[in-house]
């Protein structure tokens, strides 16, 4: 059987669009067999401990594939995404990413051939821990930037994306192309440029956006 696990780690983003993708990409998966987990830390939370993992984990027999978009959506905290693997393909689980349509099981028996899979295995999980703790400097950096400037800062235009669509760019910078993102997200291509050349720049842009429209109105005296 094949099943899907889609993880998002924030309240503004949502799991539909990874099973749409999967499902474009060729792969025949029910919807009972997509298993999400939405606003999830894959840095804080291990695989084995969200409610959807845990459900993964009861229904997974061998034989079974796991699909997900990408090895980041197990997770994005090296040493859970890598003994999740692992635990996966003792099980006789195959893992296969919807992206490049990669595949990960335990099959192989040859050293040279295990040697290679787990250091793609080891690579690919530490990109995905070093693009969650990039994200966070720059949410860092852009919060704090917004802080020190306050009503100083010269705003410019408003930013013409919203935070759930920035929450998904910064998720899909490390694996997606700009013009990728782009139709993903629904903007143009320079915009997704802009934003993968100052990621701080652009969370400190809505940020400013967002307090100025937090900040009450004051009606003028008649």
């Amino acid at each position: 059987m094949q099943f899907l696990y889609a993880r998002v780690s924030t309240s503004d983003q949502t799991a539909a669009h990874q099973l749409e993708q999967a499902r474009a990409a060729g792969f025949e998966i029910d919807n009972d067999n997509a298993i999400q987990d939405e606003g999830i830390s894959g840095v804080s939370t291990r695989f084995a401990e969200r409610e959807g993992g845990k459900r993964l984990l009861d229904k997974l027999r061998a034989g079974d594939v796991l699909v997900v978009r990408w090895l980041d959506r197990l997770g994005r905290n090296y040493e859970d995404v890598v003994d999740t693997i692992r635990e996966l393909m003792r099980r006789g689980v195959v893992i296969r990413t919807v992206i490049n349509n990669m595949t990960f099981d335990g099959a192989t028996t040859n050293p040279m051939e295990k040697a290679v899979r787990d250091a793609l295995i080891g690579f690919m999980a530490a990109l995905g821990q070093a693009q969650a703790e990039a994200t966070k400097l720059a949410q860092r950096a852009g919060i704090a930037h917004a802080q020190a400037n306050g009503s100083r800062v010269y705003l410019g235009r408003k930013p013409s994306y919203s935070r759930e669509q920035l929450a998904r760019i910064m998720d899909l910078l490390a694996t997606e192309s700009d013009i990728t993102i782009a139709k993903q997200v629904g903007l143009d291509r320079l915009a997704i440029r802009r934003i993968r050349q100052d990621p701080a720049k652009a969370e400190g842009a809505l940020v400013t956006w967002e307090s100025l429209k937090a900040r009450p109105r004051h009606r003028k005296a008649a």
